[in-house]
């Protein structure tokens, strides 16, 4: 048997588009397909998608996908899913159809109900039990406002009715015909009603938010085969479902960050930086939030999570805003076109400062510049402005965790810019890993599909076929990366005036 003909089929349902994708028994991509779904903002902070639109697009994508590269059913080992994190939906059992469309993850309608639970004193027993902080972000509160906005449904509730989940329960209970209603450990621990200490749906929490535990699904691990596709829904034949993982998560096990000290940062508009803290929760220094990065072989995951509202978006700010550059691609040639960044700092604070400092008020701020700042310094100060902020959290990682980072592996697309992953290496002063892999959500999904299936044998066979691409390591001397850092911590200050 010609074994490059295996491939594993996965879904990556994501905020803005739904991937499907065929990888192959190296963990390569030998296709995929996007299709783009519509975003709806039906009055000010509320954000919403169209769940049978998605279900929709997924079947048309992997029809579409397998016509076009002539690939047969029994070429299908299985099917996995990656999905974007805390959009949550809420349907009836008996007829299918969702009762609203989807609270996406950006939405704020459970904003009012964050600052009541907040000021009645909620916030240490939902961070104790959770590992979360009290926020919008996640979706027990969106699940409120649907409870409590939408008529009749706790009484369908009550009767035992409706279903709720994530991204990830609807298209397995869609892909199975109605026959499995489930979730895995990662996208349940963002909800903020799982308590990540008994692995459990919290009934405290539950009441608090007013839902009803016959709602929920099933909580698994992820290197499980969860149930099959029901007949000709996608193919004719029944497919094995497995591999669920929400798409931070996907890149943590996609990136083979599979002990205690590695950590992956996905640089984005924004950059989420996640760390294996090993088999055993541990209370998140303020300013982070304690999840379950993975199950797998019987075994849970912990991890510390910190979030930047901007990274990549400092070149979209020199690009758009104050037309610096006319393409992101010139960042790296005039940031290496000047020796240094002659006492320049830009702290991108245009929305505020998130983790490690979570101020709202902090605003952009660029300092600094004496009579000789060039176009090429501030376009310098922007790049390094990413490495200061990834160094903020992996140093609260590290000192308040009591965990040393072992290697940052990055993905995403700023990481193609080899000064800034060189300079990210120099304050770091740790190995900075970068991914080959663009799809490495997916491929995470898929590593875990694989392992309940025996597409592969064991965590040693998928490391063996791990893409790292470039390595940078740490050249800079200690005095001088010092000296940068503390630059940046003055600015800093100097944005939260």
């Amino acid at each position: 048997m010609n074994t490059s003909k295996q491939y594993i089929l996965a879904i990556d349902q994501s905020t803005s588009a739904t991937k499907v994708i065929l990888f192959n028994r190296l963990g390569k991509v030998d296709a995929r397909k996007t299709i783009e779904h519509k975003q709806y903002y039906p009055q000010t902070g509320f954000v919403e998608h169209d769940g049978v639109e998605i279900f929709e697009n997924i079947v048309k994508g992997i029809k579409a996908l397998l016509l076009k590269q002539k690939v047969s059913e029994e070429a299908i080992q299985c099917i996995s899913i990656t999905n974007q994190r805390e959009t949550v939906i809420i349907w009836d059992k008996t007829t299918g159809k969702p009762v609203s469309n989807a609270a996406v993850w950006q939405c704020q309608r459970g904003t009012l109900y964050c600052k009541e639970l907040q000021e009645k004193g909620y916030s240490e027993k939902i961070r104790s039990k959770t590992g979360l902080i009290i926020d919008p972000y996640f979706s027990a509160s969106k699940l409120h406002w649907f409870m409590n906005n939408l008529d009749g449904l706790k009484e369908k509730a009550q009767k035992g009715e409706l279903l709720l989940g994530t991204m990830d329960s609807w298209v397995l209970w869609k892909l199975t015909n109605g026959k499995v209603h489930a979730t895995d450990y990662s996208n349940a621990c963002r909800t903020m009603l799982f308590n990540i200490h008994t692995l459990q749906w919290d009934d405290e929490l539950i009441e608090l938010f007013g839902l009803h535990k016959n709602m929920f699904p099933e909580v698994k691990f992820s290197d499980e085969v969860y149930g099959y596709s029901g007949p000709n829904i996608v193919m004719n034949k029944p497919i094995p479902i497995a591999g669920l993982l929400g798409d931070s998560h996907g890149a943590l096990f996609g990136q083979n960050c599979f002990k205690s000290g590695m950590a992956k940062a996905t640089y984005g508009t924004g950059s989420s930086i996640m760390m294996n803290i090993g088999e055993r929760q541990l209370d998140s220094p303020t300013g982070l939030v304690t999840s379950i990065g993975y199950g797998c072989n019987k075994t849970i995951h912990y991890v510390f999570e910190g979030n930047i509202h901007c990274t990549g978006d400092a070149i979209n700010w020199l690009k758009n805003e104050v037309q610096l550059i006319s393409e992101a691609s010139e960042t790296e040639p005039l940031a290496r076109s000047v020796d240094d960044n002659n006492g320049v700092y830009l702290v991108p604070a245009f929305v505020g400062l998130g983790a490690p400092y979570w101020d709202n008020n902090a605003r952009a701020c660029l300092s600094g510049m004496p009579r000789n700042t060039t176009k090429a310094h501030i376009v310098r100060a922007a790049l390094e402005s990413i490495a200061y902020q990834v160094k903020d959290l992996i140093l609260l990682m590290e000192e308040k965790g009591g965990i040393q980072l072992a290697e940052l592996r990055a993905d995403g697309g700023p990481t193609r810019n080899d000064f800034l992953m060189q300079f990210q290496a120099d304050m770091l002063d740790r190995n900075v890993a970068r991914s080959e892999v663009e799809e490495v959500s997916a491929l995470g999904a898929t590593f875990m599909a694989g392992l309940a299936t025996g597409f592969w044998k064991d965590l040693g066979e998928i490391e063996s076929l791990r893409q790292q691409g470039q390595l940078f390591e740490s050249k800079m001397d200690e005095h001088k990366r010092t000296d940068l850092y503390k630059g940046w911590k003055k600015a800093v200050e100097r944005a939260r005036l």
